[in-house]
């Protein structure tokens, strides 16, 4: 399985693709950090952003996304222009058919360090270490992009067996109402 995980941001969006083998076995295929000037219209960075994840998607062609879910923060700009750049990515694959899931932060940390609190240096250390590369990747949001792609192909699994036990379980009740009215 391929995938592409993305840390967004409007002055930084970090981008990676690795591929998921066997087990727990991941190979880190590409890293790019999407930079855009603060200065800039807003407009003009979104599509910056678009036009380099829409390359991508059309160059690597992965399977699924994995998207940073924002949260709440204190600085409320800096959360809109996270959702946006988001969005902006999610559209992308949507437009390619391409499955998107979105991940918390604490979701990232505990999947890659075992911490849901984990600081970037550790989350950092971590993915140097899973994906056995020669260098840190640089700068942080590399890192994180990649540490969203890891969670993922680590998290898939069981992604499905609930999503498949949730409709499994939906279908039960169906049946069980339908008996409960033809009853009556």
């Amino acid at each position: 399985m391929r995938v592409m995980g993305v840390d967004p941001g409007l002055t930084r969006c970090g981008l990676s693709l690795i591929e998921s083998g066997r087990g727990r076995e991941i190979t880190a295929l590409d890293v790019d950090v999407v930079r855009t000037p603060s200065d800039a219209p807003l407009h003009r960075r979104l599509l910056a952003i678009s036009e380099t994840v829409e390359h991508w998607l059309d160059t690597h062609r992965p399977d699924v996304l994995a998207i940073e879910r924002v949260f709440a923060q204190a600085n409320v700009s800096s959360v809109m222009g996270t959702a946006q750049a988001g969005g902006v990515v999610a559209l992308a694959a949507a437009k390619r058919d391409i499955d998107v899931h979105f991940h918390t932060p604490s979701e990232v940390k505990a999947a890659v360090t075992g911490n849901g609190r984990a600081d970037k240096a550790q989350v950092t250390a971590m993915v140097t270490r899973i994906l056995a590369l020669q260098a840190k990747p640089s700068p942080a949001d590399a890192a994180d992009a990649l540490a969203l792609a890891i969670c993922h192909c680590w998290r898939a699994p069981t992604l499905t067996k609930m999503a498949e036990a949730s409709a499994r379980a939906a279908q039960q009740r169906d049946r069980y109402l339908a008996k409960l009215k033809a009853a009556r």
